[in-house]
């Protein structure tokens, strides 16, 4: 078998070969052959799925400067070697600069280290079947990213800066455990698809599928979840599954009724507002203020210290918890919730009664609220 590998890999670098399939070897040990003399040059693509590797060796990136895309290191490869899966992400992943896509699904992964913000060229990451609790919030300078897949693992929350993935249009993170989805997601300007089933979801952010790009939403089998934004109204989506019964002690968040249809909101709402209530709460209103006199000026409002506001005010005026379905108005902590059950729309003959569950549109104000109608 070592004699098979080495005339593979001394043909690949006679030949210049840009692609080196070494799938389904049983290796056990890095191939030395690769690193010898110049290594191979012209080698982008290193294929080596299925295998019962221990380590990578400290030179890879000095020896394979060209390597962009390194596939298939399935439940063999690590630096740390725990029941052959690999346990952790190790720092000299960094090193890997022109590494474009990198696949670490179904392995014992625990960690990954932050270094992997140093994957500048990185677009396609999959860390799926692992058993990760957290990512490194330097996902988000991963500015080329356009694939994350982090489903079955044990994520109790998404990296706090994954919004800055500009570039990223699939998420994938199924079957975790997250009870709520950041804000900021609804930021990202490529995202086209979202797939959060399976997880602990009870709410939704107020503006997910106000973006035109994000066109797929997928939340199927979160049995907390009664309702979904009124912008993902006319998306695809899946939501078979959810809404089952429970009892209300099982989730502190407000609620709001409608008919028979409870839902839950997103923990950024402090107040909600009913028909009754024409005038906003003193905290509302000055936050409302504040974004129309300054947002316009300074779009990125850094010149607003922690001194003058406090930090989890400044972050509202950067993030909004959301905007009126209606008028778009930012809104900071008050809403008017608006429930249209999903079997008055096109949308239930697909679903079959196998969920139950609505679409709620947020509005700014009471005028919106009577306004607003999910059907025209």
């Amino acid at each position: 078998m070592a004699s098979e590998i080495c005339k593979t890999i001394s043909v690949a670098r006679l030949e210049k070969h840009k692609n080196l399939f070494l799938n389904y070897r049983n290796l056990h040990h890095f191939p030395l052959e690769l690193l010898k003399d110049e290594g191979l040059q012209h080698l982008e693509r290193l294929y080596m799925k299925r295998n019962s590797l221990t380590t990578l060796p400290e030179n890879l990136a000095q020896k394979l400067p060209n390597l962009v895309e390194l596939l298939g290191l399935f439940s063999s490869l690590g630096w740390y070697l725990h029941s052959n899966n690999i346990v952790v992400v190790p720092e000299a992943i960094g090193s890997l600069v022109k590494l474009q896509c990198l696949d670490l699904s179904d392995n014992a992964l625990e960690i990954v280290c932050p270094e992997i913000g140093g994957l500048r060229a990185l677009r396609h990451l999959r860390l799926a079947n692992n058993q990760l609790q957290f990512l490194p919030p330097e996902v988000g300078d991963l500015k080329e990213l356009q694939t994350l897949d982090i489903s079955s693992n044990r994520l109790l929350a998404l990296p706090e800066r994954l919004h800055l993935c500009l570039s990223l249009q699939y998420l994938t993170v199924d079957r975790n455990r997250l009870c709520c989805v950041p804000r900021h997601l609804c930021q990202l300007p490529s995202l086209n698809e979202l797939s959060m089933a399976g997880n602990h979801l009870a709410s939704l952010p107020i503006d997910l599928g106000r973006s035109r790009e994000l066109q797929y939403v997928y939340v199927d089998n979160n049995i907390q979840l009664k309702g979904l934004p009124s912008y993902l109204y006319n998306k695809v989506i899946g939501c078979n599954g959810c809404g089952i019964p429970i009892q209300l002690s099982e989730v502190r968040l407000l609620t709001f009724s409608s008919g028979q249809l409870t839902v839950f909101l997103p923990a950024e709402v402090k107040t909600i507002g009913t028909e009754k209530d024409h005038v906003l709460p003193l905290q509302e209103l000055t936050m409302r203020s504040l974004y129309r006199t300054y947002h316009g000026l300074w779009k990125d409002l850094n010149f607003l210290s922690p001194i003058s506001l406090p930090r989890s005010l400044l972050e509202l005026l950067h993030c909004p918890l959301g905007h009126c379905h209606l008028c778009s108005e930012p809104m900071f902590t008050f809403v008017y919730p608006k429930i249209f059950p999903l079997r008055e729309t096109p949308m239930a003959g697909l679903h079959q009664r196998r969920t139950s569950i609505g679409f709620v549109a947020y509005c700014c104000s009471t005028q919106c609220l009577r306004t607003f109608n999910l059907l025209c």
